[in-house]
């Protein structure tokens, strides 16, 4: 039995921006949740990756509010065991982008301690201010 799900305008334009921006089909998302039960990091998420597919397949805005776009390690886990071939991964780096895209920060180097600074390494820092910087 096929699902119609009836979208507005509004969310339309959402679910088409995350799917322009990670090259996924979300709309293919069965609600498995596969891609929750295989990752490693689902225990420190605030929402399940299947939740994630699911708001941004309902194009509710709200995901992007949430912690697990930036726990997502893009290890690829979900898309290996995904029946559909959807790489999870990809939408959470898509929704990364959209944030970053309206220049909120989720690093600030400033508020790191210069003592904890110097433990650091430096790719781990640029890596970080890469991911979580605009």
């Amino acid at each position: 039995m096929t699902r119609k799900i009836i979208l507005n305008e509004k969310s339309d334009t959402f679910q088409k921006l995350v799917e322009e921006l990670s090259g996924e089909v979300i709309t293919l998302c069965e609600q498995c949740g596969t891609c929750s039960g295989g990752c490693p990091f689902v225990d420190e998420m605030d929402i399940m990756p299947s939740q994630l597919m699911r708001k941004s397949m309902l194009g509710q805005e709200d995901v992007l509010d949430s912690q697990t776009v930036w726990l997502c390690a893009t290890c690829n886990t979900c898309t290996v065991r995904c029946p559909r071939g959807l790489d999870v991964s990809k939408v959470a780096e898509a929704l990364r982008q959209i944030i970053l895209r309206k220049e909120i920060d989720n690093l600030k180097i400033n508020d790191i301690p210069k003592e904890k600074l110097k433990d650091l390494p430096q790719i781990a820092i640029i890596a970080a201010m890469r991911k979580l910087t605009s």
